[in-house]
């Protein structure tokens, strides 16, 4: 039999092949979720740690070990790729919140590479079990993996508001995604007035819209970003741009000062733009001094220790320091412009997100996080509660359960006789359900005879207690959403440091 074909245009066909493609790098690879804050494969690396149990409780482990175990089960890409997302992961200078906590040469802010993943040992960071918390309870939805011989989750719980406090880069086909990093205390205290502000309007219609707040309102307590290298931020014109459209730009600077004394006259710097290494802004200064772009230096000395950056310039004496350091801003990589584009991937789709839509969409992802594991632990609850009434009322019926135990032929026709499938001669029928009869059949002979009906009595109290506070959490939208206001916290009590990155609202004039 011949099959008919389709007629088509290459054209059309192209067309139609490229945007599949693209949509593909866009949601599978370049754009993070706005729930967790992830992309696929930063989510893998977490997701095949836990499974793998290299945990902040255990010991290091190699990062071979842990790269080779994330390639073969869920991410089936190079491994130099992969080992390379895991170190940035481990770098306090590319994360604000590390998510890995590594042993060894994670590489530097100089730019130096890594040592190689067979002398690297790394683990999951302490931070890291908040947002992996309660994936176990049914919490989020798994998928196959590549191969279908592993499962893998679509997003992590996330206890911690991720996109917002590492930010993440990313360049897809035809879209990308910048979005600076922020401190923990000021993203919980925002997430917090947020969250009270959709108590307070009950928005029981439409719970996936967020309410009407003006960025300035949020500003009060999330004040703008917070880069893990500090410096300072200039403009916050473009924060607020930022933060109600998705796009913003400010400048940031190196924190420096100037001295003039016995020892000479010295520009001192202490801290440099996000993502700017030093050992290559150093030398962009020393071929402006070479070029004679730049007079008046004469030496440059980096002092930089594991305490922090400083780097020394002495000036000629000569040679105005401060117009020599206004110099520097101009002409190197002292100052920075920082263009913010935040995207990411909501309800599957690439979306320009602004603060509202982000903080709302991680407080509804936690809700349903919150709301998931109180029915998983309500169904847990019932089913033991079920099996210690059935054991409660066993015990009345003691003498006649063992009788019919010694003269039942096999364990199925005991357990059939305890559901009252039939009738044992000369005792009432009994009626307990398949998983009651079952619990009875498996207790030993002692077990049953003997059985603590106090200790009994009182779980069953306690579980009875748990269901009733199970119940209420699941009736109550407003319960739910303080008990994410609570573990919130938590996590910041545990986690929450100071603003590294200071803000002049005041912009730079180019």
């Amino acid at each position: 039999m011949v099959e008919e074909l389709e007629r088509r245009y290459v054209s059309d066909e192209m067309k139609e092949s490229y945007i599949n493609y693209a949509m593909s790098v866009i949601i599978g690879r370049a754009l993070p979720d706005v729930r967790d804050g992830l992309k696929p494969v930063h989510r893998r690396i977490l997701w095949g740690m836990y499974q793998a149990g290299h945990t902040h409780e255990k010991s290091y482990s190699k990062s071979a070990r842990s790269v080779g175990e994330v390639m073969g089960k869920y991410h089936p890409h190079g491994d130099q790729a992969l080992y390379q997302t895991m170190v940035r992961m481990a770098q306090d200078f590319s994360l604000r919140y590390p998510l890995i906590d590594g042993q060894g040469n994670f590489g530097s802010i100089d730019g130096d590479p890594p040592a190689a993943m067979r002398y690297t040992e790394s683990r999951l960071d302490r931070l890291s079990s908040h947002m992996l918390d309660d994936i176990n309870k049914n919490t989020i939805d798994m998928i196959a993996n590549f191969d279908d011989s592993e499962t893998e989750p679509t997003v992590l719980p996330s206890r911690l508001p991720n996109l917002l406090l590492n930010g993440s880069d990313g360049i897809a086909v035809g879209m990308a995604t910048k979005i600076p990093p922020h401190n923990l205390n000021e993203v919980a205290a925002a997430v917090r007035f947020h969250t009270e502000k959709v108590i307070e309007e009950d928005r029981k219609r439409s719970l996936d819209k967020a309410p009407k707040i003006d960025a300035l309102e949020y500003m009060e307590y999330l004040k703008g970003p917070d880069f893990p290298t500090g410096a300072t931020l200039y403009g916050i014109d473009g924060i607020l741009d930022m933060y109600r459209t998705g796009q913003g730009r400010f400048h940031i600077r190196s924190d420096a000062e100037v001295r003039d004394d016995s020892s000479g006259k010295r520009i001192i710097i202490t801290s440099i733009p996000y993502q700017v290494r030093k050992a290559g802004m150093l030398r962009g200064i020393a071929d402006l001094v070479t070029k004679e772009t730049i007079k008046g230096i004469r030496d440059i000395r980096d002092e930089s220790s594991k305490e922090g950056i400083r780097v020394v310039i002495e000036v000629k004496n000569n040679a105005d320091p401060h117009a020599i350091l206004n110099q520097l801003y101009q002409s190197s990589r002292l100052q920075e412009s920082y263009s913010a584009n935040m995207m990411g991937i909501l309800n599957g789709k690439p979306v320009q997100l602004d603060l509202s839509t982000i903080l709302h969409t991680y407080m509804r992802h936690r809700e349903s996080v919150i709301e998931r594991r109180t029915q998983f632990e309500l169904d847990k609850a019932e089913a033991r509660a079920h099996i210690l009434e059935g054991l409660m009322r066993a015990q009345k019926r003691m003498a006649e359960i063992i009788e019919v135990g010694r003269n039942s032929d096999s364990r199925d026709q005991f357990e059939g006789y305890l559901r009252g499938d039939e009738k044992y001669p000369k005792i009432k029928r009994f009626d307990f359900s398949q998983k009651q009869a079952k619990a009875i059949a498996e207790r030993r002979l002692y077990q049953l005879t003997k059985l603590n009906v106090k200790e009994v009595e009182d779980e069953l109290n306690k579980l009875k207690e748990a269901i009733k506070e199970f119940t209420a959490i699941l009736d109550s939208r407003k319960l739910r959403l303080e008990i994410l206001l609570e573990e919130l916290e938590n996590v910041v009590e545990k986690h929450g440091d100071e603003r590294r990155t200071h803000i002049d609202p005041t912009p730079l004039s180019m």
